[in-house]
């Protein structure tokens, strides 16, 4: 059986007695649920998972701790495929400096790669108190999942949140002037045409780095070619490149790529098309990642910290975790590296 009463903000969270009344079971069977025992018959596990979901109920990780303490587990939590995360260079620096900075303290690191979290597993399990805190890293407007897990634990976004979310704590860059920055460089140059393959508008660094291309070109008088989204993959990259030499348009004389992967998926559609950079087209990455200097020729890039951006992720968690008041906006500043392809 499941609860006809709504609950409101103003009458406080959900107990565990009201989510045995609505179950229909006693207090010890949804304690046992909730610490995952599986001494719980099918149809009392059904019940108390149905009025959990109902009561919108959060296991008291204070009451918990005075058996267990904390966990000492941080969740990092990435909303993408297993093929964007291990084909990124993105998330090797972000893992790299988020464990850089737990590997000096008591905590240890689990890893969470959900594009989705339909059946909610990786939502139950930190609501379940498996978990102390989380960082979240690279989400989209449509995972509306972590906003549960939000709820449930202490949580530091990796990039400005997708939706505001008053209080929130995050890291990020300063995407718009590193697209600023970008733009601006290749005006410097002498091109005036210029287009951009961008990220999704789904993500905030997609639209951030937008955003600081058409505020320099519209310092300099200048208006935008065309913009292509590249999904921030070099397939994506490949694609956006070609809808570009497929439009019909002026061929432009450069383009602001942003991200290092699509640049390289742009730089091998070029060669294909015979096409010179910077000689024809002139192309300008971002992030700095690997890739930017394994490709021909080596990308001008706009360096994003990721290591230092996952250390201090791990850092602000870390210190609300011990009950301290960290700043809840973390901006990294980034850094224009000229090579060769521009």
């Amino acid at each position: 059986m499941t609860t006809d009463a709504v609950r409101t903000p103003a009458t406080g969270p959900a107990t565990i007695e009201e989510v045995a009344a609505a179950a229909g079971v006693s207090r010890s069977t949804v304690s046992r649920v909730v610490n995952g025992s599986t001494a719980v018959s099918p149809t009392a596990l059904d019940a108390v998972r149905r009025a959990i979901a109902d009561l919108s109920y959060v296991p008291n990780r204070a009451a918990r701790s005075l058996a267990s303490r904390q966990t000492h587990a941080i969740a990092l939590i990435v909303p993408e495929d297993t093929t964007r995360f291990f084909g990124d260079p993105f998330f090797a620096a972000i893992v790299s400096g988020i464990n850089a900075r737990l590997s000096r303290s008591d905590y240890v690191l689990n890893l969470f790669i959900a594009s989705d979290d339909a059946g909610d597993k990786t939502t139950s399990y930190v609501r379940g108190g498996s978990i102390d805190g989380a960082v979240i890293v690279s989400h989209h407007t449509s995972d509306t999942f972590i906003d549960r897990i939000a709820q449930s634990v202490p949580v530091v976004y990796g990039g400005r949140p997708v939706r505001d979310r008053e209080g929130a704590y995050y890291v990020d860059v300063d995407n718009v002037q590193g697209g600023r920055d970008a733009t601006a460089h290749l005006i410097a140059k002498g091109h005036r045409r210029i287009a951009m393959i961008s990220g999704p508008e789904t993500m905030p660094a997609g639209i951030d780095r937008l955003e600081g291309y058409r505020d320099a070109l519209a310092a300099a008088g200048l208006s935008p070619v065309t913009v292509e989204d590249g999904e921030f993959t070099t397939l994506g990259g490949s694609a956006a490149m070609r809808r570009i030499l497929a439009s019909g348009i002026e061929l432009p004389d450069a383009i602001f790529v942003a991200s290092d992967l699509m640049a390289r998926g742009v730089l091998e559609v070029l060669h294909a098309a015979r096409l010179r950079v910077p000689d024809d087209i002139a192309i300008i990455g971002f992030d700095d990642s690997p890739v930017a200097t394994s490709v021909t020729p080596a990308l001008t890039t706009v360096r994003q910290p990721s290591h230092e951006q996952g250390e201090q992720m791990a850092t602000v968690l870390l210190e609300l975790l011990a009950g301290g008041s960290p700043p809840h906006v973390t901006e990294l500043a980034t850094t224009l590296i000229e090579r060769d392809s521009c």
